[in-house]
């Protein structure tokens, strides 16, 4: 309602006497005071209060009251009204109600509260009136912050024994806000979260329920508050371990061989042995007893028996034994012989005739010779036949494998009657190939021909890098290493890690399904009139011992191609993926190539390359495409040259398809971001019964030694119960980085409150220790939800794993004679292969 002006007065007198009388209650709450015959719905309410402050050093602190309907607000400190001037005002009307709005400020300085201090607590409040009446808001207290300097007691040196308790006391200095405690170790925060064996009292002292090794560290109390941090003095905390016996060793050998002597036994302080100052064991560490030992006794011939009658062969005998005494104890035998035979007829008896064993001795001599005789010419066949096995026209398959075993030679082919097979073995393990084989090249090439390499499979369109190196070594005759069959193993088809096909001077292509991998040969890379059958083997970093040095880390699968030593005449385009961010700046990268003894040897160091040589990477965001006429096994390693060097890796989560107990498993795996490791994955997860509950992300982990870190949040306590016992897990960081480990992965286990509960929410983080990091909403039903099943499906590359002649290749045939016929001869206008390599980015200068 409206108020006229000549009624402010006694409205105002109204409230002055009011506020007097109400003056003395000391209350901290909201008051109202309406005026009679007014109506108590317009009393001032407040939107904002004062509320309590602290003044830290000499800053003055801001107190804001709002109130609505207000016509008018002052604040009121200790009794005493705050002058007008000191207040700053703000006057609106409010949208929704038409009503008058006031918002009031004033600063309270320092000097203001220690005017009091001692006396009284220093308070403030604001009153709002308006024409129905007052409204007091609640008090607001003013403090002094500060914090002493001195502790009030500060921790103490201790020294305790192993598994002994401990008891660090602390209480912080005087202050206003109290201070909050906090421990220091060795100046690492101690977090009672992250060890059970440790916790702070609500007196602040820090308890360590078993004294461990690890606990002998300098601890500091730490005290804080919004005005300073203080740090009271280290103690030095000791666990000592005090010495203990091992179990007693066997007796010794008696010292004499023969009659008394002693054996001795001994025990060490190792069990365990005195650290920090722990005392030693007591008692002796070594015993002795007498011990007596029988002597040996040798043996002793007994007398000669008598001579024996003459017999028909003109001798006769006599014997003794070694019984006079016998050996014992450990004697020695009787040296001589127990049986004397001479002739009985003064050597006049002679014979005339042989016996019946002599005529069975001649008559099987001359039995053996005539079956030597008889297999001679047959040896010589079979030899000359196997010479002439081995001239072949066609090699097979898996001549570079780990080590070579003998060979398995197929029967010759109806149309083909050179066709040699070697079947390729990926059973191997061995990392040592026997014997003289080395990769075949019937010359030096002083160029890598690159004519129309690039129009046979697109290699994408984005900038491209093309890298090259050459061989260490001369080539030595194929030939004559296939005669070599004991050094040869075969490897067994119908592997999914594997593929093979028979190629001719048309050319082709090889493709391992879902990994990435594939092997290009050109148009006439492959002789005319020979016929090669080419195998493509993808390797597990498990069966292939690939020595890393250094900060060197595995970027891409090991893949062998063969075989080895085959003659090309142009280079093939070996495809693997890379899980490197390519960074000339940040990484330093190799391509390893497995020479014929076994050892692994850096073929091309990309970015060093020279232009005369004979291996070439040309490097991709993802894939890199290797160039070469020497097959063989092969990876890709790169090495950190700062720790900006980048590897991605792809996190998958996987959880069961079906929950048949309270427990259920979250698998968070990670992996290198490539077809390979992801197919492993999906096919291992298959097995397990296993489904994708989260779409995968790529996290990149950096060369910085810093772990990788995995924990699950926001699991809701009425369904759910997580059975984790600390707050993360982690990853060690080498384990990551260097490349060898397959399946790397945490689990989370949860258990359901009840079997009922199907419904699951959570939150997943995944991240490196001062890197980045990927935070996954889980968010399904366990029993129903199967939105991400079909990722699992791996999409075919293809579906043919072996292309054979034009077919296999992107452009024509025709179209790509013309390309070649207008691009091969150097053109003074630019129009040649340089030109376009120099505008496709594929130049390596």
């Amino acid at each position: 309602m409206a108020v006229r002006p000549g009624l402010w007065p006694a409205l105002l007198g109204i409230v002055l006497t009011a506020w007097l009388h109400g003056s003395g209650a000391q209350q901290s709450a909201t008051v109202a005071n309406p005026v009679p015959g007014t109506n108590p719905d317009l009393l001032p309410h407040f939107l904002v209060e004062p509320e309590d402050v602290y003044i830290v050093k000499n800053k003055p602190v801001l107190l804001v009251c709002k109130a609505m309907p207000a016509t008018q607000i002052f604040f009121k400190c200790n009794g005493e009204w705050v002058r007008q001037v000191d207040h700053v005002i703000e006057r609106s009307t409010d949208d929704s109600s038409g009503l008058p709005a006031m918002e009031v400020r004033i600063n309270v300085s320092r000097q203001q509260v220690e005017k009091v201090f001692g006396l009284e607590e220093y308070w403030c409040q604001c009153v709002a009136w308006s024409s129905s009446g007052t409204t007091k808001s609640q008090k607001a207290y003013i403090r002094i912050a500060y914090l002493r300097k001195n502790f009030e007691q500060e921790p103490l040196a201790r020294e305790v024994s192993l598994e002994q308790g401990i008891v660090l006391p602390c209480r912080p200095p005087e202050g206003i806000p109290p201070a909050e405690v906090e421990w220091l170790r060795n100046e690492d925060l101690v977090d009672p979260s992250l060890d059970p064996n440790v916790y702070i009292t609500r007196e602040h002292s820090l308890v360590v329920r078993q004294a461990r090794l690890a606990d002998t560290a300098n601890y500091t109390c730490v005290a804080k508050n919004i005005v300073a941090r203080r740090r009271s003095a280290s103690a030095a905390v000791i666990v000592y371990v005090n010495g203990g016996w091992s179990t007693w060793t066997e007796w010794s050998v008696c010292s004499a061989s023969c009659g008394r002597g002693w054996q001795k036994r001994s025990r060490s302080c190792t069990n365990p042995a005195p650290l920090n100052g722990g005392a030693f064991c007591e008692g002796q560490n070594v015993q002795k007893t007498a011990c007596a030992t029988l002597c040996p006794v040798d043996g002793s011939w007994s007398p000669w028996s008598k001579w024996s009658a003459c017999g028909l062969d003109c001798t006769h005998w006599r014997s003794r034994e070694c019984s006079d005494p016998a050996p014992r104890n450990g004697g020695e035998e009787c040296r001589g012989t127990d049986l004397d035979t001479r002739n009985c007829t003064s050597d006049l008896c002679v014979h005339t005739a042989s016996g019946p064993e002599d005529v069975a001795l001649y008559v099987g001599l001359i039995a053996v010779a005539v079956c030597l005789l008889l297999l001679l010419p047959v040896l010589i066949l079979v030899y000359c036949r196997k010479k002439e096995g081995l001239d072949s026209d066609v090699a097979d398959s898996s001549i570079l494998t780990s080590g070579f075993q003998p060979v398995s030679i197929k029967p010759s082919k109806a149309d083909n009657p050179h066709l040699l097979t070697i079947q390729p073995d990926l059973s191997t393990t061995t990392t040592t190939c026997q014997g003289s084989l080395c990769p075949r090249q019937d010359g030096p090439s002083p160029k890598f021909q690159l004519a129309n390499g690039h129009l046979l499979s697109p290699l994408g369109g984005g900038r491209h890098t093309l890298h090259h190196s050459s061989p260490t070594s001369e080539a030595e005759d194929f030939v004559s290493r296939l005669s070599t069959q004991n050094y040869f193993r075969s490897l067994p088809r119908g592997t999914s890690n594997m593929t093979y096909g028979t190629f001719n001077f048309l050319g082709g292509r090889l493709m391992i399904p879902n990994t990435g991998i594939s092997l290009l040969i050109p148009p006439d890379a492959i002789p005319r009139g020979k016929i090669y059958e080419i195998y493509l083997t993808l390797h597990k970093p498990e069966d292939v011992r690939l020595p890393l040095a250094g900060c060197q880390t595995l970027l891409s699968p090991i893949v062998s191609c063969g075989p080895p030593g085959v003659l090309l005449t142009r280079p093939v385009i070996l495809v693997m993926d890379h899980c490197g961010e390519p960074c000339p700046e940040s990484w330093s990268l190799r391509l390893k190539k497995q020479s014929c003894e076994g050892s692994w040897e850096d073929v091309l160091h990309l970015g060093e390359e020279a232009p005369s040589h004979l291996y070439y990477c040309q490097l991709e965001a993802g894939a890199c495409y290797v160039f070469t006429e020497q097959l063989g096994r092969f990876a890709l390693v790169g090495e950190a040259l700062s720790v900006t060097a980048t590897k991605r890796l792809k996190l998958l989560l996987f959880a069961p398809v079906a929950c048949t107990s309270l427990e259920y498993n979250i698998r968070v795996y990670c992996l290198h971001d490539t077809h390979d490791a992801l197919k492993e994955v999906v096919q291992l997860e298959k097995q397990l019964g296993g489904q994708l509950i989260q779409e995968p992300r790529v996290l990149h982990f950096k060369d910085s030694y810093h772990n990788l870190r995995l924990s699950i949040h926001d699991v809701p306590s009425s369904l759910w119960k997580s059975k984790l016992l600390v707050s993360y897990q982690e990853i060690p960081f080498y384990h990551i980085w260097n490349g060898t480990q397959q399946y790397l992965h945490c689990t989370f286990t949860l258990e359901r409150v009840s079997p009922s509960t199907s419904d699951l929410a959570c939150k997943v983080w995944v991240w490196q220790v001062e890197g980045d990091g990927q935070s996954f909403s889980i968010n399904f039903n366990i029993t129903k939800d199967t939105r991400f099943a079909e990722l699992l499906a791996l999409e075919s590359e293809g579906g043919v794993p072996a292309l054979v002649g034009p077919s296999a290749f992107k452009i024509p045939f025709l179209i790509r004679q013309k390309i070649i016929t207008s691009l091969d001869p150097p053109c003074s206008r630019g129009a040649d292969w340089r030109t376009l390599a120099q505008k496709l980015h594929l130049d390596s200068s």
